[in-house]
């Protein structure tokens, strides 16, 4: 089985930083995917996606939001050296619509392909179940699906990551 790296913390805490950092150790031909799908109305969005792709070495291939990861990931030549897949809140929004069964099946999916790779993974995940509970049932909802994909991920991963305040505390 290949090795699965989960880095989780909340806003700020340097988890995309940290998780370019380790993948720069797999080697050049890491592919970076990108969850979001971008809002062209969204300035402030697209500032953020622009920093963060600044940060990234510029040979770095990127699959930008693809639906089916696992398939995305299984047709690329050359195989890459590592996958970074950023963020697992980002993936979870894009498929909002479905019921939270259908999410996490698909999830699992993702896991098992990403463990049975022939290539290290990384997967940066987000905490935002540390504050008060949401009024709204949607945000509530999402704060729960974000929370069980997290778990999933972290017993899947071969190693587990909390990122505070920039600094890396290891979980597993």
């Amino acid at each position: 089985m290949g090795e699965l790296v989960f880095l989780t913390g909340p806003v700020r805490s340097g988890k995309s930083a940290r998780a370019v950092e380790i993948a720069k150790g797999w080697g050049d031909d890491v592919v970076f995917v990108a969850t979001y799908r971008a809002d062209p109305a969204d300035a402030e969005m697209a500032e953020r996606v622009r920093r963060h792709r600044a940060e990234r070495p510029a040979g770095w291939r990127t699959l930008e939001a693809p639906q089916d990861v696992a398939a995305a990931l299984a047709g690329l030549t050359p195989v890459p050296s590592g996958v970074l897949l950023d963020s697992i809140v980002l993936w979870a929004a894009a498929r909002f619509e479905q019921d939270d069964a259908a999410i996490l099946a698909e999830w699992d999916a993702l896991l098992r392909a990403l463990r049975a790779a022939p290539f290290p993974a990384l997967i940066v995940g987000d905490e935002i179940g540390w504050s008060p509970v949401p009024m709204d049932a949607a945000l509530r909802r999402f704060r729960d699906l974000a929370g069980w994909l997290g778990q999933r991920t972290a017993a899947a991963a071969t190693e587990a990551w909390l990122m505070v305040a920039g600094c890396p505390v290891r979980l597993k």
